[in-house]
């Protein structure tokens, strides 16, 4: 089998998955040898679906709307969210573009 992306040769391997930084642990997929994509089986996809979900992940994407305070916009972070990240109040955080459609929030404390 070739890869849909590029057309390279795929080849079954033990590969690592992570999501939000934490890694999952390594599931056989099939790995280009050209452009380093990665197609993990039924099997391992069912397999780190349970996890994110035992861990809490799964669903953890979440709408907000942008408001106002002041004159400044404001961004309400979800619950969930925040609970993940250990958000609080008063928690120091750098804040800055990421292009045009993307907005980066690092914490620092």
């Amino acid at each position: 089998m070739s890869c849909p992306i590029c057309n390279g040769k795929l080849k079954m391997s033990k590969t690592e998955f992570s999501f939000y930084d934490i890694s999952f642990g390594k599931f056989n997929a099939e790995v280009c040898q050209k452009c380093g994509e990665k197609f993990f089986t039924e099997e391992a996809s069912d397999e780190i679906d349970q996890i994110a979900k035992n861990k809490g992940l799964w669903g953890l994407e979440k709408k907000s709307k942008i408001s106002y305070s002041g004159n400044s916009l404001i961004v309400r972070i979800p619950k969930e969210i925040a609970d993940f990240m250990g958000l609080t109040k008063g928690k120091d955080i750098e804040i800055h573009p990421e292009g045009k459609k993307k907005i980066v929030v690092e914490i620092t404390s």
